[in-house]
């Protein structure tokens, strides 16, 4: 293939991927917004989406609140982590632009990609059982702002520390690196797209389950702190500072979370 062929496909390619995540990106970003705006009319009272689901706490949850909860999360994480897995999926158009086997290089990023959600489904999932528990007993406050001091002071402090963990620093390298995750895990056809994503995706799920724990603590839907801790993740992965961010990231939230532990004291 001539080169400049080649060159014109993988623009193309590029300008799919990136146009592609934007437009789902946008989307979940309109709902979250949409979810938040106050519910007006006859007979309703002026609330958002933490106010209806805060009902929740005066019964137990049904099937349809489990299912709207579990769809919000589904949403934040595609929300927040979409744009830290797009040099990912941009890598793996380059790379199976190279490769003379199918599918499509945009095939190949959207198999990739839906493994990679299927991951953070799979979180959504535990969070909305675990929001349903806390709600349960009471121990997450009207409105989904936040669980009470204590718990939020033991998350912050856990997710400090865990930025310092061996675990933290191995699923941190890989989400670092995609070109190295590629040459490792690459697998040729559509269901291989989907094994690398759900692997890279568990790798990501690792890396920051306990930032996006602390929703619980900052608040379930609090989008000023959804778009930090989406910002925060991005300049991680992304940044070649990124391991001092981690690092210093992890003091604040731990000097934050002793603090808390000892107002309350």
């Amino acid at each position: 293939m001539p080169a400049n062929v080649a060159a014109t496909g993988l623009r193309r390619d590029r300008a799919i991927v990136v146009g592609g995540l934007a437009i789902l990106a946008a989307l979940a970003w309109v709902y979250l917004l949409h979810l938040q705006a106050p519910m007006t009319g006859p007979g309703i009272d002026t609330m958002g989406m933490g106010g209806a689901m805060a009902m929740a706490e005066a019964h137990r949850w049904q099937g349809g609140e489990i299912l709207v909860a579990f769809l919000m999360w589904v949403v934040m994480m595609v929300a927040m982590m979409t744009p830290s897995a797009t040099p990912m999926l941009l890598m793996v158009a380059t790379v199976s632009r190279q490769r003379p086997q199918p599918p499509s290089p945009t095939v190949m990023a959207a198999a990739v990609f839906a493994g990679y959600l299927a991951a953070w489904t799979g979180f959504s999932l535990g969070a909305t059982l675990v929001q349903w528990g806390l709600q349960s007993a009471a121990w997450l406050s009207p409105a989904m702002t936040s669980v009470r001091p204590p718990v939020a002071g033991l998350l912050l402090l856990l997710a400090g520390v865990y930025q310092f963990t061996p675990l933290k620093h191995a699923c941190l390298t890989r989400c670092r690196t995609p070109l190295g995750f590629l040459l490792a895990e690459w697998r040729d056809g559509t269901a291989g797209g989907l094994v690398m994503g759900l692997r890279h995706g568990a790798y990501c799920v690792g890396c920051c389950w306990l930032l996006m724990a602390l929703l619980f603590a900052v608040g379930v839907m609090n989008l000023l702190w959804v778009v930090l801790i989406a910002a925060y993740v991005l300049l991680e992965k992304v940044s070649p500072g990124g391991w001092w961010v981690s690092r210093a990231i992890g003091v604040l939230l731990a000097g934050w979370g002793i603090r808390m532990l000892i107002a309350m004291a």
